[in-house]
């Protein structure tokens, strides 16, 4: 019965919320944004990562496998053999590749999720083709007979 109570009180824990403010919509896009901008970063830090790594490996692979060489773990300069190395790095090269495609993968969805967001609140940017936007809510008015009248937003 407490359970009862408590969801009939708060108008926002309720059943269907009313459509959010224009403010709402702005700060859920720029951090949808962010999100993917983010995503982009890491991916163009591991792929330079991949880039030294293969660098690594090419010059290793040229050098005779007992030759000592150093190796940095965890902050801390290890001596190692090339063979030891080696498979190592061959190793992290890989797992960092499937690291980048996941968030590939990851950035796609996002990116599908953020033009879906747009189109549903009718979000346009700021030097996107005004005539675009402009023929665009002309047409979506005609479609759906300009009853609904949602403004759109205009996100800088």
């Amino acid at each position: 019965m407490a359970a009862n109570s408590s969801n009939n009180t708060s108008g926002k824990s309720g059943g269907k919320q009313p459509a959010p403010s224009a403010e709402q919509v702005v700060a859920t896009f720029q951090r949808m944004r962010q999100e993917q901008r983010s995503m982009a970063s890491k991916a163009a830090e591991l792929e330079m990562e991949i880039n030294e790594h293969s660098l690594v490996i090419d010059t290793l692979k040229e050098v005779d496998p007992t030759r000592k060489c150093f190796r940095l773990v965890g902050g801390v300069l290890v001596e190692r053999t090339v063979k030891e190395v080696l498979p190592a790095l061959e190793n992290n090269k890989e797992q960092i590749t499937k690291i980048v495609e996941s968030l590939n993968s990851q950035m796609q969805a996002k990116g599908r999720e953020l033009t879906e967001y747009r189109e549903r609140y009718n979000i346009r940017l700021v030097g996107e083709d005004d005539k675009q936007g402009k023929a665009d809510a002309s047409q979506a008015k005609e479609s759906k007979g300009g009853s609904k009248g949602s403004a759109g937003v205009l996100v800088s």
